[in-house]
């Protein structure tokens, strides 16, 4: 891994240590990364605004993501870098760019896609298939902290099929799981 990202997991690390949300941070990190690959966009960029995305909510969950700026501008982050994150924020009033579309289609679908995979036998990414992850979609009661509509909506904003979404996110998520950079803190 890259410089740009060295120094995100480095500012995550000083402001976040809840495991669970570090865990979270990395999926989307990964998530963005992917789809930064395959629109032809930098990777280790869009990787740093997913892994940063939530640097402000163990310290300000009521006011999250709006303590991102204050954390990190003094970090030598541009505005576009905090509006980036900003924009993860389902109330945005701006339109969003395609990183930013992104993020927000990523955010829930994560973490969604992980707590299907924790519920399986094998504890494993590497079976989960669409098909699993959209019936718990309809049950109300699994993950009910997860915002439905979003991923839905964001999908759809994105301009890619849902199914397709949730299969490249699935992929994307299972190779990290096995590779080594993410060995040290493992997202499942």
């Amino acid at each position: 891994m890259g410089e740009i990202r060295d120094k995100a997991w480095r500012i995550l690390k000083k402001h976040v240590s809840n495991d669970s949300l570090i865990k979270h941070c990395l999926a989307v990190e990964i998530a963005m990364g992917a789809y930064a690959e395959k629109f032809g966009e930098n990777r280790e960029h869009w990787g740093a605004v997913g892994l940063l995305h939530d640097v402000d909510f163990e310290k300000y969950p009521e006011h999250h993501p709006y303590h991102t700026r204050e954390l990190l501008e003094t970090e030598g982050y541009d505005e576009e870098f905090v509006n980036n994150i900003e924009s993860h924020d389902r109330n945005w009033m701006s339109d969003r760019t395609l990183l930013q579309k992104t993020l927000l289609a990523v955010d829930e679908l994560t973490g969604f896609i992980i707590a299907c995979a924790l519920v399986r036998p094998d504890k494993s990414l590497d079976n989960l298939e669409v098909k699993s992850v959209m019936k718990k979609m309809k049950d109300k009661a699994f993950a009910k902290a997860v915002n439905r509509e979003t991923i839905y909506t964001s999908a759809e904003a994105m301009g890619v099929d849902l199914r397709e979404h949730i299969q490249f996110v699935i992929k994307a998520l299972s190779d990290a799981a096995k590779h080594p950079d993410y060995q040290e803190v493992p997202i499942i």
